[in-house]
């Protein structure tokens, strides 16, 4: 075990990629220069975009709020309201296909499409809370001008139009009135804005984190510290989506610059794709790859690894779970014997824990940035979404067990991670309720 282990460490260290590799000090240094950088507007990797999105105020009780949640290939909508004890109450909920997933649209066609999806809730109020998880440049009135779509819609005329306003135009046009006041955020503010009042626990702060295919994160920051943007009320706050997966100044392992020239979009999101679920099964089976050549495996083994051409986080994680199950991996180190399975078990576990100490170093940065959670009784609420963040084997325990040793009893920053149901339609009810 001993000579395994001591082998698995030397090879990662050699390619700078094992988790030891990476100090948390310097990282979270570099981060928070980055984060800096971009609120004053200078070249940086991370956009640290205004979203001119409060995250104060109470949220009121029994007062309902229409909500719609447009990402990937779906468009919900519903109706929310907080009853006496702040627990939000989801009703008239709805699942529709989101606009010009099947086919190319127009500007006038998507958003009369998207305004008849409203059409049994419009009268329930004034106010929409509208996530939108699609690239937009936000404006101080909530609304937003749509940048792109993924790679699923496709409606090229939508580009470039302000959304609420258009959506207005569409629902006036259907005799549905167009006066409403839409506030529009995206997945990561959404999050953020569902931890308010969350059990009615007292915080001191909130990041909103987002770690499943993708990853992003926002906190609340001080307007008088976005010096990129001199027209913003100095005394007031709101929420900065940093779009931390574009972080580019960390630490990187060799085989992290190989991996990232491999993809479809080199030198984009570098972090993301250190962590993300989109990239870590992949980057995993680079991993594998370089440990057959530099012989870390038997060699009936090796020759089956190398020929993997497709390797999935779930993949990844599977082996983890059950090491002698039935997974493609746990079948091809079986027929090597127990060192291939341990060398193989140790590579994944030793890259979960990297990914976690990076997950770390970004909340970490985002929490000491903020400059709250230094009184215990009140932490920074993180709310915590995404398939990987609570899925992967250990990595949630890991990311806490680095927040503890690091934020908490060196940085005396104390924070509460959690998972509130229906986070998005909630966080977009508190978003209509209280902009």
């Amino acid at each position: 075990m001993k000579t395994i282990k001591r082998n698995v460490v030397r090879f990662l260290s050699g390619y700078g990629m094992d988790y030891q590799d990476v100090d948390m000090d310097a990282n979270v240094k570099l981060f928070l220069e980055e984060m800096q950088r971009g609120l004053a507007g200078k070249k940086s990797s991370l956009e640290m975009i205004p979203t001119y999105i409060s995250a104060e105020g109470d949220v009121p009780t029994h007062k309902k709020v229409i909500v719609a949640d447009a990402g990937g290939t779906n468009f919900r909508v519903a109706t929310v309201y907080f009853d006496h004890q702040k627990m939000p109450v989801i009703e008239n909920l709805k699942l529709f296909k989101m606009p010009a997933v099947d086919r190319e649209m127009g500007k006038t066609e998507f958003f009369r499409t998207m305004a008849g999806y409203f059409r049994d809730v419009i009268e329930v109020s004034s106010n929409i809370g509208f996530c939108f998880s699609y690239a937009v440049q936000m404006y101080p009135n909530k609304d937003g001008r749509l940048i792109r779509f993924s790679k699923e819609v496709r409606a090229e005329e939508v580009k470039g139009q302000l959304i609420g306003e258009n959506l207005n135009h569409a629902l006036d046009s259907l005799g549905m009135g167009g006066n409403k006041h839409i506030v529009l955020l995206n997945d990561t503010v959404v999050t953020l804005l569902a931890g308010m009042g969350y059990k009615n626990k007292v915080y001191s702060g909130y990041i909103g984190f987002i770690l499943g295919t993708g990853t992003n994160t926002c906190y609340v920051e001080k307007n008088c510290n976005i010096t990129k943007n001199k027209d913003l009320d100095p005394a007031k706050t709101q929420i900065i989506n940093t779009e931390s997966g574009g972080f580019a100044r960390g630490h990187r392992g060799k085989l992290d610059i190989a991996f990232d020239k491999s993809t479809a979009n080199p030198g984009v999101n570098p972090f993301e794709k250190m962590i993300s679920g989109a990239y870590l099964g992949p980057l995993f089976r680079d991993i594998i790859r370089k440990a057959c050549k530099d012989g870390l495996f038997s060699n009936a083994v090796a020759s089956q690894l190398t020929a993997i051409k497709d390797l999935s986080t779930k993949d990844m994680n599977e082996f983890m779970i059950y090491p002698y199950g039935g997974s493609t991996l746990a079948e091809i180190c079986r027929q090597g014997g127990d060192t291939d399975t341990l060398t193989m078990y140790l590579l994944a576990d030793r890259t979960t824990e990297r990914a976690a100490k990076f997950t770390a170093i970004n909340l970490s940065s985002m929490a000491i940035k903020s400059g709250q959670g230094t009184d215990p009784s009140r932490p920074i609420c993180i709310v915590a979404e995404g398939t990987t963040f609570y899925h992967m084997k250990t990595l949630k325990s890991r990311v806490e067990f680095y927040l503890k040793q690091y934020l908490e009893n060196k940085k005396g920053i104390f924070t509460d991670i959690i998972c509130v149901d229906n986070a998005t339609l909630v966080g977009a009810a508190i978003a209509g309720l209280t902009n």
